[in-house]
């Protein structure tokens, strides 16, 4: 008998439900740009810190433009919090490490897409997130599971347009959800 055909959620939002306790998840929506049987990775959306970009392209020496320096680092997750990502739409130059997950959205590990930016010759969109989520063979799929994430199919519009507070609501709207009326208790029939 032949093992069943996987199915990568790659370009998928996942919800954390109500049921889920870690604090590094709750009430979070995550953007999955890697998911195959060795795993997934993914980076938390609606998450801004305190820190704004502007500080970040100051350490590298480099001036950003005032409408992106004002912008919130992200909170992409909680391993490696010190390795940056950058969550983009595509732009018309190529970037040392860069994953086109879909038509409308890109994942940029290098650094050159930072100088880019500072000069107004990168993508028309864009984010800095620390750190990412990340989940080991079977386990994202055990999570779901579980009933602990809703997995919701990617907008980009809601990466790169709606507010931060408003990127949770936004996405459960998407499939008629409304998280406030769910129970943190998961059933199974």
């Amino acid at each position: 008998m032949s093992a069943p055909k996987f199915h990568s959620l790659k370009d998928h939002f996942l919800v954390a439900m109500p049921g889920l306790r870690d604090p590094n998840f709750r009430d979070t929506v995550v953007y999955l740009f890697e998911h195959g049987p060795e795993g997934a990775i993914g980076l938390i959306i609606n998450r801004p810190t305190e820190v704004p970009m502007a500080r970040v392209f100051a350490e590298l020496k480099l001036q950003c433009p005032e409408e992106v320096g004002r912008r919130p680092v992200l909170l992409g997750g909680p391993v490696q919090p010190e390795r940056g990502f950058v969550i983009h739409r595509p732009a018309t130059r190529r970037f040392e490490s860069t994953l086109q997950v879909s038509d409308e959205i890109c994942i940029t590990a290098s650094q050159d897409i930072l100088a880019a930016i500072a000069g107004r010759e990168g993508p028309e969109a864009s984010y800095i997130t620390l750190g990412y989520a990340g989940w080991g063979p079977g386990q994202l799929e055990a999570e779901i599971a579980a009933n602990s994430w809703l997995v919701v199919r990617a907008d980009p519009s809601i990466v790169f347009d709606v507010p931060f507070e408003q990127r949770l609501a936004a996405t459960t709207a998407k499939i008629g959800v409304d998280l406030g009326k769910l129970s943190p208790v998961a059933g199974h029939a």
